[in-house]
Parts: structure tokens; sequence; C-alpha cells
């Protein structure tokens, strides 16, 4: 496109952004017009291909704006090039409008919400290696491999996970994966650590791999063009001196926060300030009338014929069936390897992302079957959960593994998660103390706090192999975000596969007509219900036992049932008091008249044998039995 139509595309985008913001009352219009310039020559100089009749289609280019602030751009882009009305980008921020303060995947042309800076990278990263999975493997026949940007805000190169993605991203050679960094030098309350300090960003950015682009002016229309024009260069292997056709590429550019306005431009303090109605004229009317613009954009060509926009699966598939004896010694981690290798014989839309402890989860064993479909992160929690959540966008079911302690780290992307409406399978293993004595550090003791914390989420707590393996095989059929607790001990198998296993149920272990109280526990802690049992009923004394392996959404027909009946139940779980399984089933039983008794870790734990730990902080059967005894 001509210099001079893109000039006119900046300022009816300007024009734009400062319109709707003032209009909502609130946004960031400053951030978004240090950007314009990035955006409008991406968008509409031939270099970004969409179609936006299909969204999900995998031959199309992906844009994401990590620093999720400038949706307001990101909405005159859309209305631009027709995606949407002018009507709907100024309902910005509106309680019935889908064009949040943020961008979220209820636009349907958003792969993933942003808004908590730092995320985006990580989120390329999984597009990108989900495309070239689809490329290499032959599901796709196209002429261009379809691209990934991330516009990314200099103040958001302070996060951690940026670095973690961007040493990733030169791993797996992502070459379809171009960042641009928008200097602008301003953050939130004042000026960033570098400022306009381009070559330390570009030291920095090279020495993890990284094809790095200058561009001096950020704002100059023909800078940019000639930096895009570079791109091209590079990924079509035209350009061989200091660049790597088969590396990715970083743009950084050096902006004006609040570009084409006088009294905005470089001026701290307009950070998240919408310009105020009685200067909107006078802001209008210095960027300059330029009416109702619109522009198209180019559409992917494939060369041959796209084989499945959506990944081949089997779902007739007879699944493998778990296989333990009864009363064998298997511990639940293990199992989760038996039945990653189940599903992946039926599922070629599986993917393990494994945190560098696959030896450990079991995950190797995915790895060992399926080598092209397991996914090596490394210990970066945070970014190997934003790449899982990308990769679900795509149509992949993503299985992402580590420690259970390790996963909180990540819980900041879990929750952005929600809001791209994720479907990931997330699998913590070594839960409680019952690991040992590895030590409190080791310890998941929060972990189903923090995943029974989120909306629509499933939380899951088999206690065998088998209960393990078939519940697996249920949350593939779920599409939304799961976590399943594992266990590091190996621990007597209690079915068969004749029992069956549902998303929201439970197993009743025992009962009888003679019960005087009910215990409800689920993993390590049921093993020590069923052994409070046995020694119980040596002395006269009976209960029934309930195996909770669904933690959320919980079986409340059945806790409610036996509870009703012996008016006593009892909690038992390796987990802290706040926010875990006797969370749950106290919140069930709220309005009914039940001795309620909840035995779960109430202290700082320690290093210890599994079953000294058990002891030390009342959670193993003989604190069962002493409940008994004194309800």
């Amino acid at each position: 496109m001509d210099t001079l139509d893109l000039l006119d595309l900046c300022k009816k985008t300007r024009s734009d952004v400062i319109r709707s913001t003032t209009t909502a009352g609130s946004g960031h219009p400053t951030s978004c017009m240090s950007a314009t310039e990035l955006m409008i020559t991406l968008w509409f100089d031939d270099h970004f291909f969409y179609d936006d009749k299909n969204p999900s289609n995998i031959s199309n280019d992906r844009i994401i704006m990590s620093k999720g602030h400038v949706a307001p751009l990101l909405y005159s882009l859309y209305e631009t090039a027709g995606f949407i009305t002018s009507n709907d980008m100024m309902s910005l921020r509106k309680i019935t409008s889908k064009y949040e303060g943020h961008p979220t995947a209820r636009i349907p042309y958003v792969d993933v919400a942003t808004g908590s800076l730092g995320q985006g990278l990580s989120a390329g990263v999984g597009l990108a290696i989900g495309i070239n999975l689809r490329v290499n493997n032959k599901e796709l026949i196209i002429e261009r491999t379809p691209r990934v940007y991330v516009l990314l805000g200099d103040s958001e190169m302070a996060e951690g996970q940026v670095w973690e993605a961007l040493q990733l991203a030169s791993h797996y050679k992502l070459n379809n994966l171009i960042g641009i960094i928008d200097i602008n030098r301003f953050g939130q309350r004042g000026t960033t650590m570098l400022e306009w300090d381009l070559q330390t960003y570009k030291k920095r950015v090279e020495s993890f791999g990284w094809n790095v682009i200058l561009i001096e002016d950020g704002n100059n229309l023909e800078d940019v063009q000639e930096a895009y024009e570079l791109l091209e260069k590079i990924i079509n292997g035209k350009l061989h001196k200091n660049f790597n056709q088969y590396s990715p590429t970083m743009i950084i550019a050096k902006t004006n926060k609040g570009h084409g306005v006088s009294f905005l431009q470089n001026a701290d303090g307009w950070h998240g300030k919408p310009v105020p109605k009685d200067m909107l004229d006078s802001a209008l009317k210095e960027i300059g009338e330029v009416g109702d613009l619109h522009a198209q954009l180019p559409l992917p060509s494939p060369t041959g014929v796209e084989i499945a926009n959506k990944i081949s699966e089997n779902p007739q598939h007879q699944l493998l069936t778990a296989n333990y004896s009864l009363q064998t010694l298997v511990a639940t981690r293990e199992a989760f390897g038996d039945a990653l290798v189940s599903l992946g014989s039926s599922h070629k839309n599986i993917l393990s992302l494994d945190a560098e402890t696959s030896n450990s989860t079991f995950a190797d064993k995915y790895k060992k079957a399926y080598p092209d479909r397991f996914l090596e992160m490394y210990i970066a929690e945070q970014n190997m959960v934003s790449v899982g959540v990308a990769l679900s966008k795509i149509g992949y079911i993503p299985f992402i593994s580590s420690f259970a302690a390790f996963l909180s780290r990540a819980f900041d992307q879990v929750r952005m998660a929600q809001y791209s409406l994720a479907n990931i399978k997330i699998v913590g293993t070594h839960a409680g103390i019952s690991i040992g004595e590895d030590g409190p550090s080791q310890m998941a003791l929060e972990d189903l706090a923090i995943f029974r914390s989120l909306v629509n989420s499933v939380v899951l707590y088999p206690s065998d192999a088998t209960s393990t393996v078939a519940l697996f095989h249920e949350l593939v059929k779920y599409n939304g975000i799961s976590y399943i607790r594992l266990t590091r001990e190996k621990t007597p198998v209690l079915y068969s596969d004749k029992d069956s296993f549902i998303i929201g149920g439970s197993h009743v272990i025992h009962s009888s007509d003679k019960d005087v109280a009910t215990i409800i526990g689920a993993g390590i802690t049921l093993h020590e219900a069923i052994k409070a049992y046995e020694e119980l009923k040596n002395e006269g004394i009976f209960v029934n036992v309930i195996d909770a392996y669904s933690i959320k959404p919980l079986d409340v027909a059945t806790i409610k049932n036996y509870a009703k009946k012996t008016k006593k139940v009892i909690v038992v779980e390796d987990h802290y008091p706040d926010g875990g399984l006797g969370d749950a089933v106290q919140k069930a039983l709220t309005g009914e008249q039940i001795q309620f008794t909840h035995l779960a870790v109430n202290d700082l734990p320690r290093s210890g044998k599994p079953s000294e730990l058990l002891r030390t902080f009342n959670i193993d059967s003989q604190a069962i039995i002493e409940a008994v005894k004194n309800i």
C-alpha cells in the first residue's frame, strides 16, 4: 500500500482510539498511539494474511497483543479491515459488549486473552509450534507457513516469562514467530528501566538466539516499511549476514507514547487515561480529518488443499483399559504415563508438555511412544502453561505436567487461561506431605485450593492406578481447564477395570447399617481411611468410607446421603485446611445438622518419612480412629 494511504489509516486509527476511549470514559489511548504505525503497516502492507470469515483457519496469520491494554488499537484494526462495525468498536468497555478493556476469547478473532503482562510471547510460541507441527506432519499443505506476530510493551520486558519464551522459541527454531517491542519509554508510573536504549535491548534479545531488526523511529512509516521488508527477506532466506533464516525475529522500535497529539506525546501521567471530553475536539483536530477509511487484508493462499482443519481423531477406537491386579502397589503418577500412552493411540491431537520432570511424572512413557507429540518445556512452568493454552486454541489437547508444588508459580497463567476459553489438562504429581524426605518446598499443599477457585474447572484426585487411567479417559472428553492431583507413593490397587469413574462421581468403599460416621478421603488419605476402617471394625465400630476422587464437581448427592445417615462426617486430606476437599464437603453440607471434623495439615511441614509425616500431622489411620472415637 502507498505510504500516504497508510498515513491516512494511521490518522483514522488514532482518531478511533481516542474517540472510543473518551466515550468509554477509560482506557489506554497513549499506549495505542505509540504502536499505530507498527500495526497499520503490518496489517495493511501485505504482511498479514487473514480470513475473517474463518478465524479458526490454520492458514491464517495470528496476532497477539501481549500488551493487552492496547485493545482499542486492535479493535480499530478490526473495524478498518471490515471484521466489525464502527458501533462495535465504539461499544468499548460497555457491559453489553464483547469488546472489553483487554482482549478475551469472547471475540472470535482473539486466540488468547491478554492483559496480565508478560504472557503473550509464550502464547506466540505455542501457536508457532502448533502451526509448525501441522505443516511438518503434512496435515496442511501451503506455500507460505502462517506467521505469529506478538506486540510487546517495553515495560513488560521486565517480566521473567518473556525471557523464558525467548529462549524456548530459539531452541525450537520458530522462524514463523515475530515479536515486535514498542519502546515508548513510559510505563504506568514513569519511565522504564532502559528507556530508549535500543542497543541494550538488541544485545539481550540477540543473546537468546533471535534475529533483531531495529527501527530508530517507529512512528515513521517509511522506516517501519523498510523493517518489514527486511523481515520478509530474512524469513525467505534472502539475507544471510547477521541473520539466521531458521531463528525467530524481534523488531525493536523506538516510539513516542501518545504520538500524534502534542499534549499527549511523551507526557508522563497519561497512562490509562482517556482524553477528557473538553479536550477531545482539540486532539481530533490535531490528528486531522480522514473520513471513514477501510482496507482489506490479503487472504491466505494454500498451494494445495488443507487436509484437515481439525486434527484427525478416531474416537471410535477402543481405548486400552487398565490392567492392574488388585492390591498390587502402583503409583498414580505411573498410571498417568500408562493412561497417556493409551489415549495417544486414539487421539492424535494429544500433546504432552513437561517441565523437565518426565522421568518422575512418567510422562516419558508418552515421549517414548510418541516422540513427535512430546514437547520438553524445561524448568519454566509459567511459559509451559501459556504455550499449552495457545496449543489448545488450534486444536491440540495439551497435558501439562510437573510436580504439583511448582505449578503454583503458574497460577496467573492458568487464571488467564479461563479468559482464553482454553482446553488444558494440568497434571500435578508429588503432592502433599506424603512425598516425605524432600521437605516442605516440594510439598504441594495449596494446589487444590488454587484449581478449585477457577470458574468451571474440574479437579480430580484419584487414589489408585485403575481410577487414574479411567479418569484420564474422562478428562479427554471435557472441554475446559482441569487439574488432576497424583501421588508419589505406590499405593494398593483398589478397583478393577469393571469399576466406572466419572467427573462428578465418587465410590463408596465400605458401608453398613451400623455405621456411626462417614469418612471421606481422596488420594493417599483414602488408604489411611481404609486402614482405619479395618481397625475400627475389629473393635466393633463401623464407619462408611467414601472415595471423593472428584473434588470439583463434588458428588454432593452421595455425600449428603451418607452424611444424613450417620450425622457425623470426618474429612481427611493431605492438604492445608483451606480450599481443599474439606472445604468442598463442608460447603455441600451447609444447612444440614451434621457434626463435621476436618483432618488436614494444620502446620508448616518438614522432612521425614511419609508414615512419620502422616502421623505427626494427624492425617493417618490412627488420627482417623481417634477422631471417630472422639465423636
